[in-house]
């Protein structure tokens, strides 16, 4: 299975959380790439996509994520197994932690891809958040603010669950 990671990162931290994925994974560097200079039509090229976003503001998706997301809806993900994660301040943000997961996982729900990746909500001290369904999140949230000593461990684990699927 070919996995390619995609990323929105403006101050550096969502890139070197996915390059912690991609090591996890074994994902060559040429198989990492930043969507503010990616084609949309590059996913095409894998069976399984990482996206990876941090949340801004009062729960906005990265700035460089707009557009790409925009056109990524709009592609036949069908076939396709999709994880996300995301970065996200929980304590200064506890309304609105890693609100970006939700934003792509919904604007990708209609594309015939495949979710995997889900975490349980109750190891993470957060108010609410657009990416938590049913006391999950819709992927990994990473809070490299406040819980950065957590983040090597939840990669690990949350690889592992990518790798039984």
């Amino acid at each position: 299975m070919k996995t390619g990671i995609f990323y929105g990162s403006t101050l550096g931290t969502t890139e070197a959380v996915a390059d912690k994925i991609a090591a996890e994974l074994a994902v060559p560097a040429g198989d990492i790439h930043n969507v503010s200079d990616t084609d949309v039509s590059k996913v095409r090229d894998y069976d399984r996509l990482i996206f990876g976003s941090s949340t801004w503001g009062s729960g906005e998706l990265q700035d460089d994520w707009i557009d790409f997301l925009d056109r990524l809806s709009q592609e036949n993900l069908a076939g396709k197994t999709v994880a996300l994660f995301g970065c996200g301040d929980s304590a200064g943000y506890e309304d609105t932690f890693c609100d970006a997961m939700g934003i792509i996982y919904d604007a990708l729900a209609k594309t015939g891809c495949a979710f995997t990746g889900f975490c349980d909500a109750s190891e993470y001290t957060f108010a609410s958040s657009a990416a938590c369904r049913d006391g999950k999140f819709v992927g990994l949230p990473l809070d490299e603010n406040n819980e950065s000593e957590r983040t090597d461990t939840r990669i690990a684990a949350w690889v592992e669950s990518l790798n039984k699927v």
